[in-house]
């Protein structure tokens, strides 16, 4: 079935408290709340003289984030530590030639299908569909050019608020349909990334949109993220194959080293002896969260040294934890540090895995005259 993304939309608003229950949130009820105004600056150019901008939002705590049209890549954010310090809590370049030149998704919005499909294919209507096999022969995260390597159209609104749009146009990286994709984030007073994906398609289509940051607490990337401690809200995984596709089963975590339902070290079962954690050279899994809840707490993060926080808050149903697996030093990032491996972490809030080839999971699919709407919130803290 189809998801409600509309119903459970107003009730996340109502939960974090930006409206009322029975409120629309319309044009005139955002403006009333007025924030700063995003600045903007030039990020370069693509290689075909496409201009890049660079779109910055700032709460009343001084936290800041910026984000440029380029695959709507979020290229800082930052956050206080213990002693009130504001550094930079996610990877990135410090140009759009590292974004352009090689990069594992740093910070982008991925789709349509964030996460991979089997074989590159997948059948609706009895109509079979060939992706792009992007990842040992997989489709991994939209295809050669998905979400993450497009241009979106921003507007800037008074309220913190980017608005980014773009139309992924019918069979676009082989999937059907015109899709009209909104993405927003929102930069509130009290510490919290809003992200709303919404979209609509004339054709029936699969769609599984999220956000690829990689966190590292320590501020500036000081060091791997071993010591982050983690929590996931989730009794159960789902496991992989050897090129990291589902099996179908959903197994409990209980006595296994994807047990994160108590605050635990990445570092301190990441190296067992596992057949999962080989299959992934780490954590790169899809946990199931357990809550029913419209709005689930999907996870939370950290990290002893500074004493920051993160918090994981949405309406999908999974979240990809993922542990900078693949990171292996040949990357320099910004400030001219070397991200060496596990260097960061990623927690994309999502829909399965495969799920277009696995009828037991929750469905992807949209069809004409719906609403896709997900929500997700990471929240900043200090203890």
């Amino acid at each position: 079935m189809i998801r409600n993304y509309i119903a459970i939309g107003c009730l996340y608003l109502v939960v974090l408290g930006s409206c009322k229950p029975g409120q629309k949130e319309t044009e005139s009820t955002q403006q009333s709340d007025v924030m700063s105004t995003p600045s903007t600056k030039p990020f370069g150019a693509t290689t075909d003289g496409q201009a890049v901008t660079e779109y910055t939002l700032t709460n009343k705590n001084g936290i800041s984030m910026s984000v440029i049209n380029y695959g709507g890549i979020i290229t800082k954010l930052t956050a206080p530590d213990r002693n009130g310090k504001l550094e930079d809590i996610v990877l990135g370049y410090d140009s759009l030639a590292g974004y352009i030149k090689e990069t594992p998704y740093f910070g982008a919005i991925v789709g349509r299908y964030g996460n991979r499909i089997a074989n590159g294919k997948f059948t609706l209507d009895g109509q079979i569909y060939s992706l792009a096999q992007n990842n040992n022969g997989q489709s991994l995260h939209g295809g050669v050019k998905g979400f993450d390597k497009v241009f979106w159209n921003i507007e800037k609104a008074a309220d913190n608020k980017l608005r980014l749009t773009y139309l992924s146009k019918d069979l676009e990286e082989g999937y059907p349909g015109n899709l009209n994709v909104e993405v927003t984030y929102e930069l509130t007073d009290d510490n919290e990334l809003k992200i709303a994906y919404t979209a609509t398609t004339d054709k029936k289509t699969v769609v599984n949109i999220t956000q690829h940051s990689y966190f590292n607490l320590t501020g500036n990337v000081k060091r791997d993220i071993l010591d982050h401690e983690v929590t996931l809200y989730a009794d159960q995984f789902i496991p992989v194959n050897n090129v990291l596709i589902p099996t179908g089963q959903i197994k409990d975590v209980t006595g296994t080293p994807f047990d994160f339902r108590k605050p635990t070290a990445i570092g301190l079962r990441t190296n067992d002896k596992d057949q999962q954690l080989e299959f992934g050279r780490g954590y790169d899994h899809c946990w199931v969260l357990s809550s029913k809840d419209s709005v689930k707490h999907a996870a939370s993060v950290y990290e002893p040294s500074s004493g920051r926080t993160l918090d994981v808050y949405t309406t999908e149903p999974g979240i990809q934890f993922y542990a900078g697996n693949f990171l292996d030093g040949s990357l320099t990032g910004k400030q001219g540090v070397v991200y060496k491996h596990r260097f960061g972490l990623c927690l994309e809030t999502e829909h399965f895995p495969d799920s277009p080839n696995q009828k037991n999971f929750p469905s992807t699919e949209l069809k004409p005259g719906e609403v896709y709407k997900t929500y997700t919130t990471y929240k900043f803290g200090v203890r």
